[in-house]
């Protein structure tokens, strides 16, 4: 029996019965989209195939009421950078891709119209793992275009995968006086368990409020409860595939958004609205590397980044920030050739303290910078953006050692 994709169809195959919304083909296979919101394919040799109700509506995508906004309602510009947020289900090969733009998150979720004027915007369409340095300049100067057009808040859609490197990017480059908010999703539109919808909503509260930070706000726990919000300095991706993979590190979060009731919770100090004006430093160089320590790594590493010209190095220490010592002299090498070496730990969770071992006390005459209790992944962004603000050594020090954006603590409580 012929159908065409939307029609609700019956399938018998094997003595079991499938039913389900007909999508694209993929190959030979008859696609279902089941009323769990699950997809399967069936080979339809030997089947029969049913139509139930023919096609009414697209199964795709189902456009809002066309209501005109409420002018009394703040102005939040949406920027696009793809991302599973802004992913869909290409049926052709069975592949999730970033394809919508910032205006089918609109139409997808027709209650953001009720919480702000929106104005969706795309500035690249990557997947998040495509994400480069590169990039970081022309997204915030399109967030600094926002803002002095008139946005009253800033939401950006963008994949999980780098989400937190963007968001350090951004709070170095960015003094705003408006929230910016990153937000994601861990699973596509077209699954049942998807985080999109709620997170993308509770970000939209974010952007209205009086939190004038670079922020993520993403999924606080496996429920449908409660988003946290996380400073960008402080906010890591610790989970490969739970919704709540987003934990802030070394920080509490600046609060939480209730998802039923839409209310904030506030738990944190954090930067009021307007408490600045809008300022902006966009200059990085990434000739940057991240190195991970451990036990008998060859320092020689080292001697390839000072080949290939790079002007700095954060290296991922064991403990309170330590490396063998025969990595000392390289690291001396690398510093006086006007190499900025930051030395992080990857126990993530405590202080960097070069002064209680002797390796330490030796890498802080090599000319090692402490990275405090910085994320590695942060030190590595600041590192760039403090190289692109000065290519003098001294100068770069005093950036690195400022807290520009509450990516540091200046004192680590038991």
């Amino acid at each position: 029996m012929e159908f065409e994709t939307g029609d609700k169809i019956k399938i018998k195959k094997n003595g079991v019965e499938y039913q389900g919304v007909a999508m694209p083909k993929s190959g030979k296979c008859v696609v279902l989209k089941l009323e769990s919101g699950y997809n399967i394919g069936v080979n339809p040799e030997g089947t029969n195939i049913e139509i139930i109700q023919k096609k009414e509506y697209s199964p795709l995508k189902v456009k809002p009421e066309n209501k005109q906004a409420d002018s009394k309602l703040p102005e939040v510009s949406i920027i696009s950078t793809g991302g599973t947020i802004a992913s869909k289900i290409d049926y052709r090969t069975g592949a999730v891709s970033a394809q919508f733009s910032a205006d089918d998150i609109l139409e997808s979720i027709p209650e953001l119209q009720k919480m702000a004027r929106f104005k969706g915007r795309v500035v690249y369409n990557v997947l998040s793992e495509n994400m480069k340095p590169e990039y970081w300049p022309e997204l915030a100067g399109a967030v600094i275009e926002e803002i002095e057009n008139g946005a009253d808040g800033i939401i950006i859609a963008h994949g999980t995968d780098t989400m937190m490197y963007t968001a350090a990017a951004l709070s170095f480059m960015i003094n705003t006086p408006v929230p910016i908010v990153l937000v994601g999703s861990q699973r596509s539109a077209d699954r049942p368990s998807s985080d999109n919808v709620m997170n993308v909503i509770c970000a939209a509260k974010v952007a209205t409020s009086d939190i004038a930070e670079v922020c993520v706000v993403m999924h606080d726990s496996i429920s449908d409860d409660r988003c946290g919000i996380y400073r960008g300095t402080r906010v890591r991706k610790m989970h490969t595939s739970r919704r709540d993979a987003f934990w802030p590190i070394n920080s509490d979060p600046i609060g939480f958004v209730d998802y039923s009731t839409k209310d904030i919770e506030i738990i944190s100090d954090y930067a009021t609205r307007d408490s600045s004006k809008l300022v902006s430093e966009t200059n990085i160089d990434p000739r940057c590397g991240l190195i991970k320590f451990v036990p008998g790594a060859k320092p020689d590493i080292l001697s390839y980044y000072t080949r290939k010209n790079y002007r700095g190095i954060v290296i991922e220490g064991t403990g309170l920030g330590h490396v063998s010592t025969e990595w000392v002299p390289e690291i001396e090498k690398a510093t006086k050739a006007g190499i900025a070496v930051v030395i992080t730990s990857q126990c993530l969770y405590g202080r960097v303290c070069d002064r209680v071992y002797d390796t330490g006390r030796d890498l802080i005459k090599a000319g090692a910078i402490e990275g405090k209790d910085m994320l590695p992944e942060v030190a590595l962004v600041k590192l760039m953006w403090a190289l692109g603000q000065s290519s003098d050594m001294d100068t770069v020090l005093e950036l690195m050692e400022t807290n520009i954006a509450g990516e540091f603590s200046l004192r680590s409580l038991h």
